[in-house]
């Protein structure tokens, strides 16, 4: 993957401000700051390799919807441990 540095803290903040549950999800965001892109609609921020498979870093536990004013509908692949895998924007699919 080719890894770039990120500044994730333009969906942090306004977590913070709009979505503050729950309360760990605002301090995920802002750690994810080297990210992949995975086509024009999905950043990742862990490496997808043999997702979900014994002994892979990515480890799917739930997602999360948001709806943010400018980039529309979002999706946070949450992994286990509290970790943001990635985020899809579905406007730009």
């Amino acid at each position: 993957m080719d890894w770039k540095p990120y500044d994730p803290s333009w969906l942090a903040d306004w977590v913070r401000t709009h979505r503050p549950e729950p309360a760990w999800l605002a301090d995920a965001l802002a750690r994810c700051t080297r990210a992949a892109e995975g086509g024009r609609a999905y950043l990742y921020f862990v490496d997808p390799e043999n997702a979900n498979q014994p002994g892979a870093e990515w480890q799917i536990a739930e997602n999360v919807t948001l709806e943010h004013p400018k980039e529309g509908t979002l999706v946070l692949d949450i992994l286990e441990g509290r970790r943001v895998g990635g985020i899809e924007f579905l406007r730009r699919l």
